[in-house]
């Protein structure tokens, strides 16, 4: 195909791996909070579950790289998009298991 780059992922499918990547880390970041540090009042008000979204996302890339996505050619914008998808889904899934308390 004329629109592959040399990783064999088009940039269409290279965008949509790294989005969909990011996006279920992000949750699964904020199942793995509630797991290890609860729903209650005291996890809330911890910081401690941010170091559940600091391991997902060192463990993004090289799944990246297995799925063949070459993360050498990533700038500065794609790597805070990573960081800030994940980010905002983990945010946003915590805050939903903390508000209902699952």
């Amino acid at each position: 195909m004329a629109t592959e780059t040399t990783t064999g992922l088009s940039d269409h499918l290279r965008g949509v791996t790294v989005t969909t990547l990011a996006c279920v880390g992000g949750i699964v970041a904020a199942l793995a909070s509630a797991q290890l540090f609860g729903v209650g009042l005291e996890a809330a008000t911890s910081r401690l579950s941010l170091g559940v979204v600091a391991v997902v996302l060192a463990v993004q890339y090289p799944l990246l790289k297995l799925i063949g996505v070459d993360v050498s050619e990533f700038g500065v914008k794609d790597n805070l998009y990573v960081v800030f998808m994940t980010f905002t889904f983990w945010f946003i899934s915590y805050a939903v298991l903390l508000s209902t308390g699952v």
